[in-house]
C-alpha cells in the first residue's frame, strides 16, 4: 500500500513527548500541532505505534483533509476518498464528529453526511445497496476546525491509556498516558532511584518500571486494527515478537511507591502483578512525612492531592508545606510534582526550575520541576 499518513493524538502539553517517542521508533517525517502529531509510515507503523506509544491517546489513520464550507462540499470530498482501500464489505463503520469555529457546526448533520458519502463510495466498489456492518470495526471521525475537515479511521479502539493491567480504580486516578509523560519529561534513567510518595493505585511506579525494562505498554491488549483484513496478521505477530524480545528482564530497578492508604497499597500491588512488574517495584504503606532514602541521587515524581473538593484546601496546603520540609532533606534529589494549586511554590517553599502546563483530565495543572545536582561522573 506504500506510505500512509497517521495521527497520534495527545493531551495538550504532551505533543512534544509524543513526537520524541515517534522519533525513537524511527518515524522522523512528522508534523506537531495542538493535540496531535501527524506522521507517515507503512502498515507496520500502525502495529508498532499502537504497541509502543506510552503518551499518545490514539493512533488514527488519516484518510483526507480539505476545506468544507457546505454540506454538499463535505459530501463530495468525503466520497472522493478511497474508503474501499480499508473498509471491507462487512466492515462496521460508525461515524463520530466534532466541530470548532466552523461554518458546518451541526455535528449530527456532519456525521450523517459523511456516513452517506462513504456508503455511496462503497456501493460503487462492492456493487451492493445495503451493508450489514457485522465485521471488524472502523471508527471514523470527521473533525472540523476553522472550516478544515479532517477524516480519520481509529486504529486503536479503546484509548491507549488502557494498558490491560488496571482493572480496579482508586480515587482520582491518573491516566497511564499522563503518568508516562511525567516520567519521560523528567528524563529519569533506569539506573536512578524513583520514588512516588502518593502512589495511589500504582500508576507512576508501574509505568516507570515498564519504561525501565523497555516493555511496550500495549503488549497486554488488543487493537481494532488487529482484526482488519488488509493489515497482514504477520505484521502484528512480528511487531509483538519484536516488543517481547526488547524487554530487559535482567535490569535492576530502584522504584518505590508509598501511600498512606492501605487500600491504595493493596491495589497498587495487584496492578503491579497484573502488569508483570511487581518484582521491580517496592510498594508499602507509609505517610509522606516518613519518606527516607539511602540513595544519594534520585527522582521524586508524584501527583499529590489537589484539594478540588470544598473544605479540603487547608488540609492540602498543610500537606504541601510538609512536602517542602520532607523533600528538602533529600537535597541531592530532583522533584517533579503535578498539581492544580496555583500557590504551590510558595507553600512548598521553593521556586521550580521549570513548570509546564498540563491537563489531568479536564483539570489544568502545572508540572513543577525542581532539578537536583547531577551525580559525579565516574
Amino acid at each position: 500500500m506504500g506510505k500512509i499518513h497517521l495521527i497520534a493524538t495527545a493531551a495538550f502539553g504532551i505533543e512534544a513527548v509524543v513526537s520524541r517517542e515517534l522519533k525513537n521508533l524511527g518515524y522522523d517525517d512528522q508534523h506537531v500541532e495542538n493535540g496531535k502529531v501527524t506522521f507517515s509510515g507503512d502498515e507496520s507503523a500502525i502495529c508498532r505505534t499502537n504497541l509502543w506509544l506510552r503518551t499518545a491517546d490514539r493512533v488514527l489513520l488519516k484518510m483526507g483533509e480539505f476545506k468544507a464550507l457546505s454540506f454538499e462540499e463535505l459530501f463530495e470530498k468525503t466520497k472522493a476518498l478511497p474508503w474501499e482501500q480499508w473498509i471491507p464489505e462487512d466492515g462496521e463503520f460508525p461515524v463520530e464528529g466534532k466541530s470548532v469555529d466552523s461554518k458546518l457546526y451541526s455535528v449530527p448533520d456532519c456525521q450523517a453526511i459523511v456516513k452517506k458519502a462513504i456508503v455511496e463510495r462503497l456501493k460503487q466498489k462492492y456493487k451492493c445497496q445495503w451493508f450489514k456492518e457485522t465485521g471488524p470495526r472502523y471508527r471514523i471521525e470527521v473533525a472540523l476546525l476553522k472550516d478544515m475537515a479532517t477524516l480519520t479511521i481509529d486504529t486503536s479502539g479503546a484509548g491507549l491509556h488502557k494498558r490491560g493491567y488496571r482493572e480496579l480504580v482508586g480515587g482520582a486516578p491518573l491516566k497511564e498516558t499522563l503518568a508516562s509523560a511525567l516520567i519521560l519529561i523528567s528524563r529519569w534513567k533506569n539506573d536512578r532511584a524513583l520514588f512516588d510518595p502518593f502512589c495511589g493505585s500504582g500508576t507512576i511506579p508501574i509505568e516507570a518500571a515498564m519504561i525501565g525494562l523497555d516493555m511496550a505498554p500495549g503488549l497486554q491488549r488488543e487493537f481494532d486494527s488487529e482484526k482488519w483484513p488488509n493489515i497482514p496478521k504477520a505484521l502484528w505477530a512480528e511487531a509483538r515478537k519484536e516488543a517481547r524480545e526488547m524487554i530487559k528482564f535482567d535490569r535492576k530497578l530502584k522504584i518505590h511507591g508509598t501511600d498512606i492508604s492501605e487500600d491504595a497499597v493493596r491495589l497498587a500491588r495487584y496492578h503491579a502483578k497484573k502488569a508483570g512488574v511487581d518484582k521491580y517495584i517496592h510498594i508499602q504503606r507509609m505517610p509522606m512525612s516518613e519518606i527516607r532514602s539511602k540513595e544519594k541521587y534520585g527522582f521524586i515524581i508524584c501527583n499529590p492531592p489537589y484539594g478540588e473538593r470544598l473544605g479540603q484546601m487547608k488540609e492540602i496546603e498543610k500537606l504541601y508545606r510538609e512536602m517542602g520540609n520532607v523533600f528538602s532533606s533529600l537535597d541531592t534529589w530532583s522533584y517533579y510534582i503535578l498539581t492544580s494549586h496555583q500557590g504551590f511554590e510558595k507553600l512548598f517553599g521553593k521556586k521550580a526550575n521549570k513548570k509546564r502546563k498540563l491537563y489531568n483530565g479536564r483539570i489544568q495543572c502545572n508540572y513543577y520541576q525542581f532539578y537536583g545536582p547531577p551525580p559525579p561522573k565516574v
